[in-house]
């Protein structure tokens, strides 16, 4: 009885210590109409920086609130990011995002091992091309280096992760495995969070990062 009391303590005691090392942002302690507390609010490339705010939603995948990007600035090369702590480097990032508008684009991104507004990993789902793409940013320089076609519908809620253990990215949509590729651009920790890009209205949701 003793060694099986132990054992069930010893599983509890890791499952908690689990628990502590998940960061998960679902917006429910943020006031509707203003920005997310404890991000930062960047512009890669040009044009209007982005409006980010907290929305109260029917359909939020969790409580009532999500976070917005609302600014429809036309700007091709316009990266509006969102991205906070704490600094991970190998980790499982994910996020509900929903693509609500956009002529241009419609595309719903996570960044991570970010450095600055200029020098980070993305992943991104658009639902104007049905397809997801895997980028390196590197001084402010986009290059795309995998990638995937399958829908993304617009007006739905999707669930986009990746998981990167040292040069290794697994990207998933939806459940399933899209992308599986190699990259050593950023070897260190850093930051994460969400994107978008162009004129894109993207709605987001639970942004969970889990150290591996």
């Amino acid at each position: 009885m003793k060694l099986r009391n132990w054992m069930m303590a010893l599983i509890a005691s890791a499952a908690f210590a689990q628990e502590k090392q998940m960061t998960k942002f679902d917006f429910e302690s943020d006031a509707a109409g203003q920005p997310p507390k404890g991000f930062e609010l960047a512009l890669t490339g040009k044009g209007r920086p982005g409006k980010w705010v907290v929305q109260a939603v029917r359909d939020a995948p969790s409580g009532k609130n999500v976070l917005a990007q609302t600014d429809g600035d036309t700007t091709d090369y316009r990266f509006p990011i969102a991205y906070t702590g704490p600094e991970m480097k190998d980790l499982r990032l994910s996020v509900k995002c929903k693509p609500i508008a956009g002529k241009g684009d419609q595309g719903c991104g996570i960044v991570w091992r970010l450095k600055d507004k200029d020098n980070y990993y993305i992943t991104r789902a658009n639902a104007l091309e049905d397809n997801l793409h895997l980028y390196h940013v590197i001084e402010g320089r986009r290059v795309r280096f995998d990638g995937w076609n399958g829908k993304v519908a617009s007006g739905v809620w999707h669930e986009l992760a990746m998981e990167m253990v040292g040069d290794h990215i697994q990207v998933f949509f939806n459940g399933n495995k899209v992308i599986d590729a190699h990259d050593d651009s950023f070897k260190d920790a850093g930051k994460f969070g969400v994107w978008t890009k162009a004129d894109s209205i993207i709605q987001f949701d639970d942004l969970t990062a889990i150290p591996k």
